[in-house]
C-alpha cells in the first residue's frame, strides 16, 4: 500500500507541474503563425492529446464494463445453477443489469467523440 500511495503522489506532483510547464507564453513566430491560420507544435500536440485522451477514457470505460459484464453473467449462472425454477427472474434482472452496464460503455464512447470533434477546450488552446 505505501508503494502505491508512492507512485499516485509522484504522478500528482509531476501532473501538477505539467500545468505549469505548459502554460508558458508562445515565442512571436508561433503567435504569427497561429494568427495566419497555420498548425503551430501547440495545436498539433492538443489534438494529439485529445485523441489519446478519447482512447484511453473508451479504452477503460469498456475494460471496465467488459469486467463488469463478465462478474454479472457468472454470478447468474452460478444462480440458476443453484436454483433452476428462478431463471426467468434471473434473466430479467440480468438483462437489465448489461443494458446498465453497457450504457457506461456508451457514454465513454460519447465522451471520446466529443473529445476528438466537437471539443469544448479548442478555443481555450487555439487561438
Amino acid at each position: 500500500m505505501k508503494k502505491f500511495a508512492k507512485v499516485l503522489l509522484a504522478v500528482i506532483v509531476v501532473l501538477s507541474i505539467a500545468s505549469f510547464v505548459m502554460a508558458a507564453d508562445q515565442p512571436a513566430s508561433a503567435q504569427a503563425a497561429t494568427a495566419a491560420g497555420k498548425a503551430t507544435n501547440e495545436s498539433v500536440q492538443f489534438f494529439a492529446f485529445s485523441a489519446l485522451a478519447a482512447a484511453l477514457g473508451v479504452g477503460i470505460g469498456a475494460l471496465g464494463c467488459g469486467i463488469g459484464q463478465g462478474m454479472a453473467t457468472a454470478k447468474a449462472c452460478e444462480g440458476v445453477a443453484r436454483q433452476p425454477e428462478a431463471m426467468s427472474k434471473i434473466q430479467n434482472v440480468l438483462i437489465l443489469g448489461l443494458a446498465m452496464i453497457e450504457s457506461l460503455t456508451i457514454y465513454a464512447l460519447v465522451i471520446g467523440l466529443i473529445l476528438l470533434f466537437a471539443n469544448p477546450f479548442k478555443g481555450l488552446f487555439i487561438g
